[in-house]
């Protein structure tokens, strides 16, 4: 048994692997044939999947399965809660669900 509380212990646990989007490696590999650079910053809570610069521009992303049914493409409580909090302080935060969606954003930056 720890030495320090139970619930403090666990809270200190990491927690389990949040479930990646189907399409999550597909558009991560676009962004990256397209010259950008992709950090997964997935496993971070209330935060979003991944961080793209690309020609001096930072974008957050949040990627949802297009082919899946809307209710499934929800955001939660926590992605809202980032994406407020980011564009509110004059971030750039992009919601991709297709590839042809992250071709489209990075094409958008080129301007």
């Amino acid at each position: 048994m720890p030495s320090i509380p139970l619930w403090i212990w666990l809270r200190r646990m990491p927690r389990r692997a949040p479930k990646k989007d189907d399409n999550h490696h597909a558009i991560v590999k676009i962004f990256i044939q397209l010259g950008a650079h992709c950090e997964d910053v997935s496993m971070k809570e209330e935060f979003c999947d991944v961080m793209v610069l690309y020609r001096k521009q930072v974008v957050m992303v949040e990627i949802k399965d297009g082919a899946k049914v809307l209710s499934k493409r929800k955001l939660t409580k926590g992605e809202i809660k980032f994406r407020d909090r980011w564009k509110a302080n004059g971030g750039n935060w992009a919601l991709v669900e297709t590839e042809e969606d992250a071709i489209n954003l990075l094409t958008g930056l080129s301007r």
